[in-house]
């Protein structure tokens, strides 16, 4: 009985629905940065959610990752990993990674898009892409 038990407990795990924001939908999808408050994004930026809760994506410049494990719609993207390398686009790149530090929710639209917002009025608008 207890070898039973201990069997059924070690399949609770595999048995949990993933509740970030890659379990309802956004996990393997590139994800491309449209528009950031409210005017377009005049780079080109990338997010890409992995199913370990792991982001990782291109910034204007920079390749980066970081751990989001909080449960969909609420987002943190701290600390960033990212390297370091120089382009015309940094000025961009800082905006993108300022930005992007201060989102708190996510939302999945039905139309392709997600939107990032915090409570202050920011917004990242992402388009599902290639």
């Amino acid at each position: 009985m207890r070898l039973l038990a201990a069997a059924l407990i070690g399949l609770i795990p595999a048995c949990q629905k993933d509740e970030t924001v890659a379990g309802y939908g956004a996990a393997g999808i590139t994800w491309t940065l449209i528009e950031q408050n409210g005017a377009p994004f005049p780079a080109r930026a990338t997010l890409v959610f992995g199913e370990d809760g792991r982001v990782s994506g291109q910034a204007p410049c920079n390749r980066f990752t970081f751990t989001n494990d909080l449960p969909y719609p609420w987002f943190e993207s701290g600390p960033v990993a990212a390297t370091k390398m120089a382009c015309p686009d940094l000025e961009a790149e800082g905006a993108f990674l300022k930005n992007l530090s201060a989102m708190t929710r996510v939302i999945l639209g039905e139309d392709g898009n997600m939107t990032m917002a915090n409570d202050e009025g920011g917004e990242m608008v992402f388009t599902a892409s290639e």
